[in-house]
């Protein structure tokens, strides 16, 4: 009877192992590769429930000698790839890092995409439950600190200028970054970010550790200005910054706005503009410029400040870091008022406007040109033009005909106007109509401020009718102009009687 129990018994095992299989117990077995070093990640199996296994941590650090160094999990058996994938993980405190996986037979490659950063500690986490294809499932739970290329300092920006939130002037700006490692050039400065700054110079010092960017041109002021130093700025070594860094300033520093303090005559002499103590209203004579004069240092743009209403022709020069002068190319119209304008958009080295336009009125003290006297064939002289009412006699020669006039005028005439003057003085027969026409047989200036006309074919008046003939000497813009572009104020008219 016992052994048929016994046989029974036997019968039923048979039938259980039978129906249920073999169960493997045998823990995965897994080694990590790191450059030449392998690192057998170990697990205390228990034997009826694998999945519980203990985790345990390897302190060491390990190091990867090149950038594209793949980090390697080596089975011993063929795993279920995708779980075993989604398991592996690698950080650092520049946050997760993107790489590719692929299988080479039972090893798994993890391989940057954008490779390894110097300097940085990573750590490979290996954590959760890994499958075998034959059945088999492992907990695995493995920490892994390693770092690649070197394991150098990280650099820090130890100090920069201007300070956070400094207020500064807007000219000649340079900052300054200072760092605690010798610092790769163009990793820096494509890390750092202006805002609202154009061009900039960079200079480094010390051993590339001090960085200083110098801006061109003057900034705005009044504005916040923000910097941000990322920390993709690496050492020499390749290491990057240990964060980003950030900052701003503002030029704020001088409050005082720029405006006009005074426009007055000048006189060049000895190659200096000296003041002439005339106020501009009424006050600007000939050959003088107009000096503009302002409360602080102006910037570029006050040569292009100045405009007149009317328009008059010449340029303006700086006389000093807070005035200018503007030299005419020619002499104001006499009599006529001009109004000085400087623009509400003039600049002072800040950068500050004057905001809105000064404007001052100004009559010229110039004289017109004048004819101090005309003296006709050496004998008959006139002075006071305004007093002459009735023709002037003027003894002609019959059989000579010729007339000699010697103008004398207010002012010196160029060669060039010396040239044109003539041209433009006419006499020309007025009564009888029957007159014929005269003409000029020979000119002489005497001096640069007197001329000689001799004329010919005139005819003296008879006993029955007298000979009458009009000297015009011509005015205004288009008639007789002195060197310094002077007019006569109006025409001058006079009527000639030739007698015997």
């Amino acid at each position: 009877m016992l052994k048929f129990y016994n046989s029974i018994l036997l019968l039923l095992c048979a039938i259980f192992i039978i129906s249920c299989g073999f169960i493997d117990l045998r823990p995965i077995g897994i080694s990590l590769e790191m450059s030449d070093e392998i690192v057998v990640l170990k697990n205390d199996v228990q034997m009826f429930a694998p999945f519980l296994t203990s985790p345990v941590s390897d302190n060491k650090e390990y190091f990867l000698t090149d950038m594209y160094t793949p980090v390697i999990l080596k089975f011993d058996t063929q795993m279920i790839k995708n779980d075993t994938e989604t398991n592996l993980q690698i950080n650092s405190d520049l946050g997760s890092v993107q790489g590719d996986k692929h299988w080479n037979e039972n090893d798994l490659y993890f391989t940057p995409i954008s490779g390894w950063t110097a300097g940085i500690r990573y750590t490979l986490s290996f954590l959760g439950t890994i499958r075998s294809v034959d059945g088999r499932e492992m907990r695995v739970e493995h920490f892994i600190s390693f770092f690649a290329i070197n394991k150098n300092n990280q650099p820090l920006l130890v100090s920069y200028s201007p300070s956070n939130g400094a207020s500064i002037n807007t000219n000649n700006v340079v900052m300054e970054f200072n760092f605690s490692e010798s610092m790769e050039r163009y990793s820096v400065e494509t890390a750092l970010s202006l805002d609202g700054i154009g061009n900039k110079n960079f200079e480094w010092l010390d051993d590339d550790k001090s960085l200083k960017v110098i801006i061109d041109k003057p900034i705005s002021p009044w504005l916040y200005y923000r910097w941000s130093l990322k920390e993709s700025a690496k050492s020499k070594d390749g290491i990057p910054l240990i964060k980003t860094y950030n900052g701003y300033f503002t030029t704020d520093l001088d409050k005082t706005l720029p405006h006009v303090t005074n426009v007055y005559p000048v006189l060049y002499s000895d190659g200096s503009w000296y003041p002439t103590g005339a106020d501009i209203e009424t006050g600007l004579q000939q050959g003088q410029g107009i000096a503009v004069s302002f409360n602080k240092a102006m910037g570029e743009n006050v040569i292009r400040s100045l405009r007149f209403e009317p328009s008059l022709t010449g340029r303006t020069e700086l006389l000093s870091d807070n005035s200018i002068v503007f030299i005419f190319t020619r002499n104001p119209e006499s009599e006529i008022s001009h109004t000085l304008i400087v623009s509400g958009e003039t600049k002072d080295s800040e950068g500050f406007k004057i905001g809105t336009d000064y404007q001052i009125t100004f009559v010229p003290d110039i004289p017109f040109l004048k004819i101090n006297s005309i003296l006709f064939n050496d004998s008959t002289i006139v002075e006071n033009f305004d007093s002459v009412n009735s023709a002037i006699p003027i003894t002609v020669d019959k059989a000579l005909g010729k007339l000699w006039l010697s103008i004398r005028f207010s002012l010196p005439f160029n060669n060039e106007e010396k040239k044109n003057a003539p041209l433009k003085i006419t006499i020309n027969p007025f009564f009888p109509k029957t007159l014929p026409p005269v003409a000029v047989e020979s000119v002489n200036w005497i001096s640069n401020d007197r001329l000689y006309i001799r004329w010919e074919g005139f005819s003296p008046d008879d006993e029955n009718i007298s000979n009458y003939y009009i000297l015009t000497i011509p005015g205004g813009k288009n008639g007789v102009i002195s060197d310094t572009g002077i007019f006569i104020k109006q025409d001058i008219t006079l009527y000639l009687e030739a007698v015997k």
